[in-house]
């Protein structure tokens, strides 16, 4: 028979801890519900003292360009099958009043000379000297530039050794690289702000008259190509007229709304006056076949047309910034608002500012020129633009044209940009 061997008690164990009554597991957030957790973190890190009309503004600004751009600039295919420019203003002169929503530059250069105005007074605060400063400023310029220039060179090359006809490299290569104009006045003015901070007023009223007389010496000193040349000047003097009402802004001005109504009916009256019986087109942007343009260089019609915009979006900051804030609350939010959405609309338009006005020419350039490889010639896109229907159905493609330059946003954005932005705002 088996021994069995005897073992000593087991030493009780200690009873647990009371733990409480057991919490449900949180079910997982629907792609929706992250949505609105994104839209709620972004509103809350804005800073309570920005003034997000400034933000909407150039929104709007941004998003004016774009369109205008894809609404007013074709793409014809012709039966050498070689590509060309062409224009709807061209062809229906009545589309004139369009160019008055599309061409909203004046009011980049407003929002622009504001906030280089704060960014340099910042700098002043920091002691940090003016080289560095401008060097900042630019370089969150030109990297992007720089990155683009360098990849339409490289299609230009693969161009050239593919044997495509010259016509459509020129079209390709003007509508592409056009953008490139406002990058190159907007640093000129950055490197003058400065002065702009110190006397932004007198400035803009020196820029003003001086369009006038090189716009005035034209009429003087007809078919003279030295005053061609010295019209040019107007190029940086027009756009610095805005540039200097926004260090206005930036420095506490305008705060009466009889300044920005000045701004508005003075400006529109010029503007009708010259239109009227001053010969200047009522186009404000460059029409094919057309005597005198605008905005190549800057006349005292668009320098008119700038300050009546700049009062007009003086005049709207109270009811934007009303739309894009959402009233505060004691209990914290899990839906975002309307208000918060369109805020986060605005902001991500603004950090990506540069890359959008830099590559959305080359986001329509990509599907016209994607599109003749299926072999049919598309309404909108390949089509001459005279046509009634051309323009409905340009619109038509303008929702392909956002899928193409979200993608090519996303594949050139600059996010040291983008923290300088953030920085600098």
């Amino acid at each position: 028979m088996t021994d069995l061997e005897l073992r000593p008690p087991a030493p009780a164990r200690k009873p647990l801890p009371p733990t409480g009554p057991l919490r449900p597991l949180s079910p997982r957030r629907t792609p929706w519900q992250r949505v609105h957790a994104a839209v709620l973190r972004l509103d809350a890190a804005t800073p309570a003292g920005r003034d997000r009309a400034a933000d909407v503004l150039r929104a709007l600004a941004i998003t004016g360009v774009v369109l205008g751009h894809w609404l007013v600039s074709g793409v014809v295919l012709q039966a050498g099958g070689h590509l060309v420019g062409d224009s709807p203003l061209g062809h229906r002169p009545g589309l004139a009043p369009v160019t008055w929503l599309l061409q909203p530059l004046a009011v980049f250069f407003l929002v622009g000379g504001r906030v280089s105005a704060r960014s340099y007074e910042a700098a002043l605060a920091r002691e940090t000297g003016y080289r560095t400063w401008l060097r900042q400023r630019l370089r969150s310029l030109l990297r992007p530039a720089t990155a683009f220039a360098l990849t339409w060179g490289l299609v230009w090359l693969g161009l050239v050794l593919a044997g495509t006809a010259h016509e459509t490299i020129h079209t390709l290569m003007w509508l592409a690289y056009s953008p490139l104009w406002f990058l190159g006045v907007y640093a000129l003015l950055l490197a003058a702000t400065p002065l702009v901070h110190g006397a932004g007023a007198r400035l803009a009223v020196a820029a003003c008259l001086l369009v006038a007389v090189l716009d005035g010496s034209r009429l003087v000193f007809p078919d003279s190509g030295w005053v061609d040349t010295l019209r040019l000047l107007n190029i940086p003097a027009g756009w610095l007229v805005p540039f200097c009402l926004g260090a206005v802004w930036a420095a506490g001005g305008f705060t009466r709304r009889r300044s920005a109504v000045a701004l508005l009916l003075g400006g529109g009256g010029v503007l009708a006056a010259l239109i009227l019986w001053g010969g200047y087109p009522a186009s404000m942007v460059g029409v094919p076949g057309s005597t005198l343009s605008n905005l190549n260089p800057p006349t005292v019609a668009a320098v008119a047309f700038g300050l009546a915009q700049t009062g007009a979006a003086l005049l709207l900051r109270a009811p934007l910034r009303s739309a894009v804030t959402a009233p505060a609350t004691a209990a914290p939010r899990t839906r975002a608002t309307p208000a918060q959405f369109l805020w986060a609309a605005v902001a991500l338009l603004n950090l990506s500012a540069i890359t959008v006005f830099l590559w959305h020419q080359t986001a329509m350039l990509t599907t016209t020129v994607i599109s003749l490889g299926l072999g049919h010639t598309f309404p909108g896109l390949h089509t001459s633009p005279e046509s009634a229907g051309w323009l409905a159905a340009r619109c038509g493609w303008i929702p392909v044209f956002v899928v193409v330059l979200v993608v090519l946003g996303t594949a050139f954005r600059d996010r040291d940009a983008i923290r300088a932005h953030r920085s600098n705002n």
